[in-house]
């Protein structure tokens, strides 16, 4: 099902989507949102910061948007892989496939932080790069596959 064309406009448009939603809110509300910082004392200091309301945004918008995001964008580059490399297909999705539940366990940390229920901020200096180089990985593999596709389209 991941690689079927319907399929793949639909992640790829709703990524598209997710992605300026994130835009959106961080500057709508004056967030810097967790997700990009690995540093546990600098996602300490930024969530020191926040106001109120702007916990209650970043935990809705981790909550939503970064709980449909990683499912979004690894469908979309675990397809693309599996679709554009028949022969290596499986393994060139494992970066886009292994970085969900790492980007959903990152979400997860956060929220904990963002309710006050436990600090386990020290993890995103393990948890956070990892999660942006499997996703910079899927990515990559991804655009890859594309480039392949349409230099074959372009041959015929």
């Amino acid at each position: 099902m991941l690689t079927k064309t319907s399929t793949l406009w639909v992640l790829f448009v709703f990524t598209i989507l997710n992605t300026l939603a994130f835009i959106l809110v961080s500057n709508g509300w004056d967030l810097t949102l967790l997700d990009g910082i690995s540093s546990p004392a600098d996602a300490r200091g930024v969530l020191s910061e926040y106001s109120s309301l702007q916990k209650t945004v970043h935990l809705w918008t981790t909550s939503t948007l970064d709980v449909m995001y990683p499912l979004m964008y690894g469908g979309l580059f675990a397809g693309v892989a599996l679709r554009f490399f028949d022969k290596f297909g499986l393994l060139l999705a494992l970066p886009a496939l292994l970085s969900v539940p790492v980007d959903l366990f990152e979400g997860l940390i956060q929220v904990l932080a963002l309710t006050d229920t436990v600090d386990w901020l020290d993890m995103k200096a393990f948890v956070t790069p990892l999660k942006t180089d499997l996703f910079l990985a899927g990515l990559t593999i991804a655009v890859a596959g594309w480039v392949k596709w349409l230099f074959l389209k372009l041959k015929r």
